[in-house]
């Protein structure tokens, strides 16, 4: 791949239809992508997204965000994240075709007590519930959202509408 590359025409849709508002509470020592995944499954959400979320997590993973030759912009590398308080920032649910279930793109910011809150951000691969966290998810019924690997970005998963 060369050095340089052009952004591919946006998939842009102009409207989502959403259909129900969930309330959730996940209990404190939850896995949070267990918790979310079953919640979904039970109650037949495939995809939406995450306009609020209050609480903590512990001891979860994030995606390193620095940069390494010939790859911009993310190592793969998890970063252990224990004693840290979050705020999750970006979220949504696409369907999983594959599987059937969902795929969570979660964002989270997270402070260092141990380094006077020093931040991080990045992508959520795993956490534990600490504290209840209250989330409300919007179930979107239309378009079908995805979230394909596009082998032309490095096989980032990227969402798709229709």
């Amino acid at each position: 791949m060369s050095g340089s590359w052009s952004r591919p025409a946006a998939s842009v849709t102009s409207w989502l239809a959403v259909g129900r508002t969930f309330g959730v509470t996940f209990d404190h020592g939850e896995d949070f992508f267990e918790a979310l995944s079953t919640f979904c499954r039970d109650n037949g959400v495939r995809q939406g997204y995450i306009p609020s979320f209050n609480g903590g997590l512990r001891g979860g993973r994030d995606r390193g965000r620095l940069r390494e030759a010939g790859r911009p912009g993310r190592t793969g590398l998890g970063e252990d994240v224990r004693h840290q308080r979050r705020g999750v920032r970006c979220r949504n649910l696409a369907h999983d075709p594959a599987t059937g279930g969902i795929l969570p793109h979660i964002h989270v910011s997270a402070g260092l007590k141990a380094q006077s809150a020093d931040g991080r951000t990045s992508h959520l691969l795993s956490a534990k519930v600490q504290f209840p966290s209250e989330l409300l998810i919007v179930e979107v019924t239309s378009p079908t959202m995805t979230r394909p690997r596009n082998p032309d970005l490095y096989d980032v998963p990227l969402l798709t509408f229709g």
